[in-house]
């Protein structure tokens, strides 16, 4: 991908062109190096057929564990199948998975709401990056469980505490990711800018927030996958609903291991779902040239 130098930029905006036309051709990303698409027969055999077969594997070898575990506790498929069905009957399982996100989507909009507008600004501005950075990589390393106790004794037992624990788990990545995101700009993307008359909000909207989205969705990416594992932990200690209750209390209250293995079961089913809709911002049009210049 070629970027207009300063000396081209000039003549270019000699010929009439204003800068949203000239970047056009940047943010599109395409031309003769794009890579070939795969034949639909073969994208269905990887993303369906293949993971069929695993799953035609593991479930017989799981049936066999089951049937030869040696407390004979250990659940088979089947009656997981059967656990999921109880708990739909009763109620329970949309209950507890509505309960579990209601708490990771507010901890997780609150992170990012606080987390890409800091990260914006410690990447632009090296002073306040210089006097934050030790705190933010400090605080960064502890673990989100180590936290339950102050989350409990501040918020009690109440949908606060773990939506608390899913900020901190969910903030400073996206903080880091998009701090080194801005910092790591090309300069040619910002001389080219400058030269066409951007600044200020039109720079950020058109370079800076462009060129860190791909930093930013990954951070994204890894953040919920990372609150979808607090909340669980938190659940199990500091509340009284949601997919971590469940598999503590059917553990406690009945030894109902089926039940453990069926919470599991939507725990990463959701988990695989929450992760889709996020890659699917990977194909927002405003991300195209930042990914193909990311991979040229």
């Amino acid at each position: 991908m070629i970027v207009p130098s300063p000396s081209l930029t000039d003549d270019l905006d000699a010929d009439g062109l204003d800068g949203e036309t000239a970047l056009a051709p940047v943010r599109a990303g395409g031309g003769a190096n794009s890579a070939p698409r795969r034949r639909p027969g073969r994208r269905l055999a990887a993303r369906v057929l293949l993971p069929m077969g695993v799953a035609a594997v593991l479930l017989p070898l799981w049936t066999l564990l089951a049937m030869h575990s040696p407390s004979g506790l250990f659940p088979t498929p089947w009656q997981v199948v059967l656990a999921l069905l109880e708990l739909a009957q009763k109620g329970l399982l949309f209950k507890y998975v509505v309960a579990s996100l209601f708490r990771v989507t507010w901890g997780f909009l609150l992170a990012c709401t606080v987390g890409i507008p800091l990260g914006l600004l410690l990447g632009w501005f090296a002073a306040l990056r210089n006097a934050l950075n030790p705190l933010i990589q400090i605080l960064r390393p502890i673990s989100p469980i180590a936290w339950i106790p102050l989350a409990i004794l501040w918020f009690g037992v109440s949908d606060l505490a773990p939506i608390f624990l899913i900020f901190l788990a969910s903030v400073f990545p996206i903080v880091t990711a998009t701090m080194s995101g801005v910092v790591h700009i090309q300069p040619v993307y910002l001389r080219a800018a400058r030269n066409f008359g951007f600044g200020g909000v039109s720079l950020i909207r058109t370079v800076i927030l462009p060129a860190t989205l791909p930093q930013i969705i990954t951070a994204v990416r890894i953040a919920l996958g990372i609150a979808w594992l607090v909340v669980v932990a938190a659940e199990m200690i500091a509340v009284n609903s949601g997919l971590g209750y469940l598999i503590i209390d059917a553990r406690n209250a009945g030894r109902r291991y089926d039940l453990v293995v069926a919470g599991m079961f939507v725990i990463g089913i959701v988990g695989l779902l929450l992760d889709f809709v996020i890659r699917r911002l990977e194909h927002v049009r405003e991300l195209s040239w930042a990914h193909h210049d990311h991979h040229s």
